[in-house]
């Protein structure tokens, strides 16, 4: 099986989802700011909630993996748990004394609770038990300290790994809270059978180079078909990150235009698909106040090296139009006032996951979006998120295909 995603709003055949663990439970005040949540979750409530998502994706004919499953399966693989130790048990990390014990946790975990560990955090009392040599840090850290923090963010498997026509891209993150996330998934795609099987043509990210400010994230991708991708370009995702990305897609010859957005460096517009999504075959939902004076770009292949030329858009949708072989797009914008659309944009109302052309799921909560969308044909399948949307990512953002339809 050849995994491949070749548009936004194809009929989605598999996707990866993460459903809320131990990770979420260890949100508090102290540390949610840190963790890039906005308040603590009821995690009981998200787990329900995300349960019946599943099952909503499942009733479409979607087959859904889930990532905890996935890296528990990959971990008992030949070669991952030493691929584990070298990338994350390090002593830059811990210091040397912690080597060996974290080590041999990797080594003896049974795989389901090294992989709850692994998104869930460790803490210093799980392993202070196999300490004999004396730990700087171990001194430091008070009993119920982390080691590795919790990585709440799993839930949003759209950012750490995308999937651009027949090739994967292992996003390295922007925030600190959220670069383990890009180690979790590489064992994933490096050593589960699923994914063993078949050759994967890792596109950017599966190494172990320092990226530095070379950063990528999958909300700011959209694969929107036609051999051509719209990249977001903002708060996560950099002009170097966008640029590596895009001599990738060249050279790997799948993709002839990347047209890059420029977002305003705001929270609230943390990815592309914060504020617009593509949701039918010449359709996306875009935030009614999205400013008018974005820049955007056009990158061209030339050759079959990678290299590209660059040229500034006059104006975006005319030149995604072009790209799709459309002469116009419905550029949907809810008739809606400024405070109010501010409201349905911070509950992700432009954050919609199609799994066919034109049939969308998004929070139930965005009721003035979702009637304006159904008025407009396209048939909306409401998601219940009242705990799930308070860490600020929709229906999207909580999945990653792996396989996905081109549309005719």
């Amino acid at each position: 099986m050849s995994f491949h995603v070749d548009s936004e709003v194809g009929l989605l055949k598999q996707a990866i989802v993460h459903r809320p663990g131990l990770e979420l439970s260890r949100l508090t005040p102290a540390n949610v700011e840190e963790l890039l949540f906005d308040d603590v979750m009821w995690a009981d409530r998200a787990r329900q909630e995300h349960d019946a998502f599943v099952v909503q994706l499942e009733a479409r004919g979607v087959v859904v993996h889930e990532f905890a499953t996935l890296l528990a399966e990959a971990l008992d693989q030949p070669g991952a748990r030493e691929f584990l130790q070298d990338r994350l048990a390090t002593a830059t990390r811990f210091g040397p004394a912690l080597d060996e014990p974290l080590d041999e946790l990797v080594e003896s975990t049974d795989a389901p609770l090294l992989a709850e560990l692994l998104i869930g955090g460790l803490l210093k009392s799980d392993v202070a038990s196999l300490l004999s040599a004396p730990s700087l840090l171990m001194e430091y850290l008070a009993p119920d300290d982390f080691l590795l923090r919790p990585l709440p963010n799993h839930l949003f498997q759209r950012d750490n790994s995308a999937w651009v026509y027949d090739g994967v891209s292992v996003n390295p993150m922007a925030k600190p809270a959220r670069q383990r996330e890009t180690i979790n998934s590489r064992v994933v795609y490096n050593f589960h059978p699923m994914f063993t099987a078949t050759e994967v043509n890792f596109l950017y990210g599966n190494d172990s180079l320092a990226h530095d400010t070379a950063t990528i994230e999958g909300g700011d991708i959209t694969v929107i078909g036609n051999r051509a991708v719209m990249i977001g370009m903002g708060e996560r995702s950099t002009p170097q990150g966008v640029e590596l990305l895009a001599r990738s897609l060249f050279k790997a010859g799948t993709v002839d235009t990347v047209i890059v957005v420029e977002l305003p460096k705001e929270r609230a517009f943390m990815h592309l698909d914060t504020v617009m999504t593509m949701i039918d075959r010449d359709a996306f939902c875009v935030y009614p106040f999205l400013p008018s004076a974005l820049r955007s770009f056009t990158l061209r292949a030339v050759g079959d090296g990678g290299a590209f030329k660059i040229e500034e858009n006059f104006e975006l949708w005319s030149v995604v139009a072009e790209a799709l072989g459309f002469d116009d797009l419905r550029i949907l914008r809810t008739p809606i006032d400024k405070r109010g659309a501010e409201r349905e944009q911070w509950d992700d109302g432009n954050n919609f996951l199609a799994v066919a052309p034109g049939v969308i799921l998004g929070y139930e909560r965005n009721v003035t979006t979702n009637r304006y969308l159904t008025d407009e044909g396209i048939t909306v399948v409401p998601v219940v998120g009242e705990e799930l949307g308070r860490g600020r990512g929709g229906p999207r953002c909580m999945t990653c295909p792996i396989e996905r339809e081109a549309v005719s």
